[in-house]
């Protein structure tokens, strides 16, 4: 037999299995099929249209030569399936082109969901969306419990709702209350909760995960049932009550105005089963509807905006091992805990020990809240040293600085750590207000010096500010973001000016605010004019949440020769700081304002409130205090919580331009 010959009798279903470009069909002797999805050229899994034809070609292969069982798996180190590819998002923006996303999934796993051998996915990382929904359609699902380990449906974040059979499947396996909790807020859940709702019928260590599938697959045990309870959830009648509850609390975090996505995955699963296929083009649950709303497309630029942010730092390949702070205040303790808690050695330095013993009690506090499994919260407590001579900074990778805003005392700390650092070491100053120039004039090296400038709550605020100043080493900026992005934070780069970027938009907009409060608009009425217009929280309650002392401080560096707020300066003067002395412009007690009835909010307060915000972000751009636009309203959104739904100041402003 010649060349030609063995050419041209390859077994078709040999060439159509070559022909597959991010899918690979392996299989073993006694049957069992194993799908693995590795997407060609590209470093994570998700679902593109391409992806999915090519599901479809491979369940083709399936289909002629049936196996015994088939393992869905992926090819990619770093998870499972990231979910559907953001990137042909664009057709979200009309309403053929997102009916034709959603048909494209529902129907493929409409399909998988229907073959006649079982299938079994096997997740390790994280699973979210169009993946998780893949997931769902098999009969089976082992997860690996390891802490990359993530599975949720996010899309409620993106203003869109999982269409690709999310909201049937995901109450049929947990129960409607606790399916709904995670679809209306993006939320994601372990391995083990996993297990405990449902989601997955084995959560196992990594070593004994490949004969876990097989066991699985052996045993064919009944597919999940839920228990007579959670069964009755699923009745039409029970979806009708559990659903307005649900409605009660969405109303309490997002307008339908602002977000319609999560009433519309209410209607959904009340109305049509899940099917986002179901309603008509009229019908507010509808995907048509969802997309003639701009909120779908602006907080869709908001996900671009954070993966911009995600990818700085990403080529400079720096890892860290060991970071000292100096200062265990609220924010130095709280930046200890957080780098302790995502996986960094800590050496947490102070004057003495009953000055540090506050922040390890906090830090004790969110190891068990965000753990919650006693070995982790324990190793993450074991990472995190009291330090008081301070023996860390010779060892240390990365050195913040979070003492008191006095530019002699931080001048100080820096001319004596620099002399025990490393030489490779990051030297980073944790300050609001105080240019960078002015700290690294102590240095015998000043360009070492560069500001990571965290938010409070830590735990909570996910930007962190990289203040470049005058004489900063430009090659540290890399170095620093891949810090950030180790610590799972969300790096931006700033021109060392004062207020840099996040202070300097939010500070016109509490004046504008507290000035508004001088001229006899209550506080409440104020506050809700602000969430009316998408604020997350009231600028009155976010000004006492910061501190009206440093309120003042602020205003006092970036308002020039102009007055304070008269109400502002009376309460500090009387000692009434905000939440942290139980009164400011509100009462606080347990945590939270006091607060009266808003009453009629006067026609063009929010865009009294507002318009100096947008005129100081359009201010800074020409400043240059970041590269471009876009990392403006990154700045704007992910530091002070602007508006999500809209896009961001900027692109606000430009949506009113135009009309």
């Amino acid at each position: 037999m010649n060349a030609r010959d063995e050419t041209t009798q390859i077994h078709p279903a040999t060439a159509a299995r070559s022909a597959l470009r991010h899918w690979r069909i392996e299989r073993d002797a006694d049957g069992l099929a194993t799908l693995v999805f590795d997407r060609a050229e590209a470093s994570t899994n998700t679902l593109s249209a391409a992806v999915l034809v090519e599901l479809n070609a491979a369940l083709d292969l399936l289909d002629r030569d049936k196996p015994r069982a088939l393992v869905i798996r992926s090819g990619k180190a770093n998870g499972f399936i990231a979910g559907a590819d953001v990137d042909e998002f664009g057709e979200i923006s009309t309403e053929e082109g997102a009916l034709a996303i959603v048909r494209r999934g529902w129907d493929t796993f409409e399909r998988l969901a229907s073959v006649p051998y079982p299938t079994l996915a096997l997740i390790r990382g994280f699973c979210l969306g169009g993946g998780l929904e893949l997931a769902l359609a098999c009969r089976y699902r082992v997860a690996v419990d390891e802490p990359g380990t993530r599975m949720g449906l996010p899309e409620v974040m993106l203003g869109i709702v999982p269409g690709w059979g999310g909201i049937r499947r995901l109450p049929r396996l947990t129960g409607g209350p606790a399916a709904l909790d995670m679809l209306l807020t993006g939320k994601t859940v372990d391995a083990r909760k996993a297990k405990k709702l449902g989601i997955v019928d084995e959560s196992v260590p990594a070593r004994i995960m490949e004969n876990t599938v097989r066991g699985v697959l052996k045993a064919l045990p009944e597919p999940h049932k839920l228990p007579f309870a959670l069964a009755a959830t699923l009745n039409p009648l029970a979806r009708r009550v559990i659903a307005g509850q649900a409605q009660k609390q969405v109303e309490k975090r997002a307008r339908r105005e602002h977000y319609p996505a999560p009433y519309a995955i209410l209607e959904l699963w009340k109305r049509y089963d899940g099917n986002a296929l179901l309603p008509p083009p009229s019908d507010p649950a509808s995907i048509v509807s969802l997309v003639r709303s701009p909120t779908a497309a602006n907080l869709i630029r908001v996900f671009r905006l954070q993966e911009r942010l995600k990818s700085l730092g990403k080529e400079d390949g720096a890892a860290f091992s060991h970071v000292h702070v100096v200062g265990a205040g609220t924010m130095g303790g709280d930046i200890a805990a957080w780098c302790a808690l995502r996986g960094l050695t800590v050496t947490l330095q102070d004057q003495s020990a009953e000055r540090i013993a506050p922040a390890m009690g906090r830090a004790a506090k969110l190891f068990g809240e965000r753990l919650r499994d006693p070995r982790r919260a324990r190793d993450a407590a074991d990472r995190l040293i009291p330090d008081v001579a301070g023996d860390g900074v010779a060892r240390a990778d990365v050195i913040i600085e979070a003492i008191f805003e006095n530019v002699e005392a931080k001048r100080s700390l820096f001319a004596a750590v620099e002399k025990r650092a490393k030489p490779g070491a990051i030297l980073a100053t944790n300050t609001s207000s105080i240019p960078l120039e002015e700290i690294a004039s102590a240095l015998a090296d000043p360009s070492r010096l560069i500001g990571l400038h965290f938010f409070n709550p830590v735990a909570r605020m996910m930007l962190v500010e990289i203040v470049v100043g005058a004489t900063t080493r430009p090659s540290l900026v890399a170095p620093a973001a891949a810090f950030v992005r180790q610590i799972d934070k969300l790096p931006l780069p700033v021109k060392s000016a004062p207020g840099f970027l996040v202070n300097r938009v939010l500070a016109p907009y509490l004046m504008a605010a507290m000035r508004a409060v001088d001229d006899g608009i209550a506080p409440e009425t104020v506050d809700e004019a602000a969430l009316a217009f998408g604020m997350p929280m009231g600028p009155i309650e976010l000004a006492d949440t910061v501190g009206l002392d440093i309120c003042v401080a602020v205003g006092k560096l970036l308002g020039a020769n102009a007055a304070p707020p008269r109400e502002l300066m009376r309460r500090v003067d009387a000692g009434e700081l905000g939440k942290k002395s139980g009164r400011g412009f509100y009462k606080w007690e347990a945590g939270k304002p006091v607060k009266g009835a808003a009453g009629a909010v006067p026609a063009g307060l929010a865009e009294r409130l507002v318009g100096p915000y947008v005129d100081e972000a359009k201010a800074a751009l020409a400043d240059g205090i970041v590269a471009d636009a876009d990392l403006v309203d990154a700045g704007a959104i992910f530091g002070t919580g602007f508006a999500p739904f809209r896009g961001g100041p900027l692109n606000y402003a430009n949506a009113r331009a135009a009309g």
